[in-house]
């Protein structure tokens, strides 16, 4: 496999009328990234920007028109359902909301033994590895015999992180894993991704809304406007020293605890509303 993971090129997903009077709707216009082996991109953006539409193209739920997703030396677009479950082992997701991503039917161990039984692992072995995963993302073994109901929204997120864990991805596509969380479960959240990436070297993209989220965990950040990525480098530049204006207005909706700092944030977006 090439020294990138993932490569998207000039990729176009364009959403067909839903009546006489809507036209097509074209939410990513030639976009383009990729993503090395063990490395977090963070994908940044306002509700609508077409982020969530990227990662849903990666993983095979939007319809891409036009353009290239390689992962390694093979193509993405256009794999049927057959190939893309043969890929389930090396790209896998957690969903944003740890409150509908879980079957609240399942105990926790099914959950987690799903993958893993679908892919051809014994069951003795897979309640093995359940365990272990459990452990991994620092929930107790006895969390396998409870059903998702009975923990925090935190302890949901952790228990679909094992999940997305289970089959040991090189890459998974994190679409705002946090951001249904309070400010401390999202900062304890935020340390297992990568702690989890520290040891095993799985690739993230990590799809967020918040500069502040995206900051913390990732090495290089694109960020989409109106389907298009309008500025794309490395996490310091781009968060530090931002080019483009639409960047800026993110870094300045970021809240701050310093009343003055944010009258003055308050300020320059006004300013930068009127460029």
């Amino acid at each position: 496999m090439s020294d990138t993971l993932l490569d998207a090129r000039d990729v176009e997903v364009t959403y067909p009328s839903r009546g006489f009077r809507t036209p097509p709707f074209r939410a990513l216009k030639g976009v383009s990234l990729d993503i090395k082996p063990g490395e977090t991109v963070g994908l940044v953006g306002e509700s609508g920007s077409g982020k969530t539409t990227l990662g849903r193209a990666i993983l095979g739920l939007a319809p891409v028109s036009s353009g290239s997703i390689r992962y390694g030396d093979r193509e993405l677009v256009g794999l049927d359902r057959a190939a893309r479950r043969g890929l389930a082992h090396e790209i896998q997701v957690v969903f944003q909301d740890p409150y509908t991503s879980l079957n609240p039917a399942m105990l926790v161990a099914d959950v987690l033994s799903e993958p893993l039984v679908a892919q051809g692992v014994a069951k003795s072995e897979a309640a093995d590895r359940v365990e272990m995963l459990l452990g991994q993302v620092g929930l107790p073994a006895d969390a396998g015999r409870r059903l998702p109901r009975e923990f925090s929204g935190g302890q949901r997120q952790r228990i679909a992180i094992a999940r997305a864990l289970a089959l040991e991805p090189r890459l998974i596509v994190c679409d705002e894993p946090v951001s249904a969380l309070d400010l401390s479960t999202q900062a304890r959240v935020l340390d297992l991704f990568i702690e989890i990436q520290d040891r095993t070297g799985v690739a993230y993209l990590f799809v967020s809304h918040d500069l502040s989220v995206v900051r913390h965990i990732s090495h290089r950040v694109a960020v989409m406007y109106h389907g298009e990525i309008v500025e794309y480098g490395d996490c310091e530049q781009v968060t530090g020293d931002p080019r483009h204006p639409y960047t800026k207005k993110l870094l300045m909706a970021a809240p701050v605890p310093d009343p003055e700092m944010q009258r003055q944030r308050r300020v320059e977006r006004q300013r930068l509303a009127l460029l």
